[in-house]
C-alpha cells in the first residue's frame, strides 16, 4: 500500500517492521508473527508537502526509517520535503495497534534542497550524521534523548551529482564514510573528532558504478561495496589509523548488487 518501499527495519523487540516507501510517501507497519511470518498491512503513515527541487521534491519520499540505538525512538528520512520525522515508540503493541505516537511526532527540518536519505549514528550515542542525496553533504548533529541539534555541514560529493546514496560510520567510531553516485563514482572519507563527533574529510576512493550501498564488516577491517552498475561487490581493506581505503581486488561477482548486510550467527 506504498508504492516503491525502499528501505526495511524493525523495532527493538522484534515485534514490528517498517518499510519507508519512495514512491508512497509513507511508512508502513507490520506486525510479526510469532512464527515470524507478517500479519497484513496494520498501520500506513501518509506524508504530505513537497522540497524547492521542481524534478526531485514535488512530493514526500520516503527514503529510510531507523531506531534509535536505545530502541526508543523511530527516525524517519523524507528526501522530498528535507524533513527528518521523529516518532516515541509504543512499548506494548497489540494487533492492528500503532506502534508509533503519532501525537508525539517531531519534525526538524533540514536546509532546503539536502534531500535526506540515509542516516547512522555513532557508537557513542551522541552524534547523528544525515547525508543529503541531491545537497551531497553529511549533516552533523548533537544527539540528545531524542533531540537532534545541527552543528556542521561538510560536502561529501564535490562534483554535485546529486547522487549521494548510503552513510555509515566505523564500528570504532573514528571514521565515517558516505557513498556516491553519477558521476566520480565513490566513497567520501572523513575522520570523526572525538571530542565533539566533527568531521574532518581525510580521503576519496573511487569504486565500481552505481555504490548503491555498501557496509562495514563488524571487526571494522573491511568495507564492501555494492558496485550495481559493474556487477561486482568490491572488497575494501581499512587502514585503523587513517581510515583510507585499499581495494583487496577479492571482487564478488553479482548481478546488480544492491544492498548488503551480516547476519548475526549463534
Amino acid at each position: 500500500y506504498g508504492s516503491s518501499p525502499a528501505y526495511i527495519t524493525l523495532d527493538k523487540g522484534g515485534n514490528n517492521l517498517f518499510t519507508a516507501n519512495y514512491g508512497g510517501g509513507s511508512i508502513s507497519q507490520f506486525n510479526i508473527n510469532s512464527n515470524g511470518t507478517l500479519s497484513p498491512l496494520s498501520n500506513l503513515y501518509q506524508y504530505e508537502g513537497k522540497g524547492e527541487d521542481p524534478a526531485r521534491q514535488q512530493q514526500p519520499h520516503l527514503h529510510s526509517v531507523r531506531y534509535s540505538p536505545d530502541g526508543k525512538y523511530l527516525f524517519a528520512a523524507d528526501l522530498g520535503t528535507d524533513k527528518i520525522y521523529r516518532y516515541k515508540s509504543v512499548t506494548s503493541v497489540f494487533e492492528g495497534q500503532p506502534a508509533l505516537l503519532q501525537n508525539n511526532t517531531v519534525v526538524f527540518s533540514t536546509p532546503a534542497g539536502t534531500g535526506p536519505r540515509h542516516f547512522d549514528f555513532h557508537p557513542n550515542g551522541l552524534y547523528f550524521y544525515l547525508l543529503g542525496e541531491l545537497s551531497g553533504e553529511v549533516i552533523v548533529y548533537d544527539y540528545n534523548s531524542g533531540d537532534l541539534e545541527q552543528k556542521q555541514r561538510v560536502i561529501a560529493d564535490t562534483v554535485g551529482a546529486k547522487g549521494s546514496a548510503d552513510i555509515h560510520v566505523s564500528p570504532n567510531g573514528k571514521f565515517l564514510y558516505a557513498s556516491n553516485r553519477l558521476q566520480e563514482d565513490g566513497i567520501a572519507i572523513f575522520s570523526i573528532n572525538k571530542e565533539d563527533g566533527t568531521l574532518t574529510k581525510v580521503g576519496y576512493q573511487l569504486t565500481a558504478k552505481h555504490p548503491r550501498n555498501f557496509v562495514i564488516t563488524p571487526n571494522g577491517k573491511f568495507l564492501l561495496v555494492a558496485g550495481r552498475d559493474d556487477n561486482v561487490v568490491e572488497v575494501y581493506s581499512i587502514d585503523k589509523k587513517t581510515g583510507l581505503l585499499t581495494n583487496t581486488n577479492k571482487d564478488i561477482a553479482i548481478d546488480k548488487p544492491v544492498c548488503i548486510k551480516f547476519a548475526a550467527m549463534d
